[in-house]
């Protein structure tokens, strides 16, 4: 799910002060603590080689986030692409990777354990293990 800051409903405008809110996007019932993740990529990244060996060779950890610049587009298990921009809230649900097509940062919120694993299985596989 991929939702540009203004297509984000308008909940009050006043001098000051613009709230948007979007409800409804994704759950994180049945996990355990959240973390908060600080992503710089560059152009090129791509996470296929790096998720070899996770179920279906992909990230199955949900996440949720803020494109604070760049472009990356991910894929899901059925083939479906989602690009999302600078400025996007995004969603990514479990089953995907990740490409980079323009360099990026990126805010993400993950369920902490499950997401933890998929990072342990990157340092793991750049490291030849």
């Amino acid at each position: 799910m991929r939702i540009a800051k203004e297509d984000v409903a308008v909940r009050m405008n006043i001098p000051g002060a613009i709230i948007r809110q979007q409800t409804d996007f994704g759950t994180v019932a049945g996990f355990d603590g959240i973390s908060g993740e600080y992503f710089s990529l560059a152009a090129g990244v791509d996470t296929t080689p790096l998720f070899v060996g996770l179920e279906e060779d992909q990230c199955q950890c949900p996440h949720w986030g803020f494109v604070l610049e760049g472009q990356l587009t991910t894929t899901s298990g059925s083939g479906e692409t989602e690009t999302v921009n600078a400025h996007d809230l995004f969603y990514w649900p479990p089953g995907h990777n990740v490409r980079v097509t323009a360099d990026a940062e990126l805010i993400m919120f993950s369920p902490q354990r499950e997401h933890t694993h998929v990072i342990n299985h990157m340092i793991a596989r750049v490291s030849g293990q």
